[in-house]
């Protein structure tokens, strides 16, 4: 009986499905790290940590690396040596008025659909976002509060400009682990309520600019120590 003949064509199909699912796989774990506090301003990566830390190939990891660096995520320097950003007083006003424009936008083109259950969601996470700020946790503060605002935002139904807003937290991710060690807060935003007390009766000014506030505050806070 002759041996199997190998298809050369599903052949390269398979190993660039592996391929294209290592590199995601890295990317959406880094990206996850980033935007959500877990990684300190400045520190810096290595392909071999993040192989390690990822069970992969060097490939991926670089991949990975380098769409990160497009997004504004990570930085790397003449040398090769790659680190999350510290970013200037300069650039984050300039993000926090992109968080400005970009948010406030969104929730307002939320407003005309949200009904009753986006409400008590927005509730439910807000009560979520007041434990982990009792519980000192910075990673689950940054995270719930990002699921309050794009939760609202999903309601937009404005994918460009939710994304856009996406690639703005993501460059911001160390940066708000810095800023949640300078707050003293022991339970969610008060902007949170105005938020959602805007959302229950229609109101679009109150709701815009309970936004802006929420979005902007603690960032300013931080361009001007």
């Amino acid at each position: 009986m002759l041996p199997p003949v190998s298809d050369p064509i599903r052949q390269p199909a398979r190993q660039s499905d592996a391929a294209t699912s290592a590199h995601d796989r890295v990317y959406r774990g880094l990206r996850s790290r980033i935007m959500f506090g877990q990684m300190a301003p400045g520190e810096s990566l290595t392909l071999r940590g993040i192989g390690r830390d990822f069970h992969c190939s060097m490939t991926p990891a670089r991949e990975a690396v380098h769409r990160l660096v497009a997004e504004g995520a990570l930085q790397m320097s003449s040398s090769g040596r790659v680190a999350t950003p510290e970013l200037s007083g300069e650039r984050i006003e300039e993000l926090a008025s992109l968080r400005a424009l970009l948010e406030v936008e969104l929730a307002s083109r939320a407003l005309p659909r949200a009904h009753m259950a986006l409400i008590e969601r927005l509730q439910s996470i807000n009560n979520a976002i007041t434990e982990v700020v009792s519980n000192r946790d910075a990673m689950g503060y940054i995270r719930a509060n990002l699921e309050f605002h794009r939760t609202l935002y999903l309601r937009a139904q404005a994918p460009a400009m939710l994304a856009m807003t996406e690639t703005v937290w993501l460059q911001l991710g160390p940066t708000m682990r810095a800023l949640y060690s300078r707050l003293r807060r022991s339970e969610a935003p008060y902007q949170h309520r105005l938020i959602i007390a805007a959302l229950k009766a229609g109101d679009e000014p109150g709701l815009r600019l309970a936004v802006r506030s929420d979005v902007t505050n603690g960032l300013k806070m931080l361009a001007d120590p």
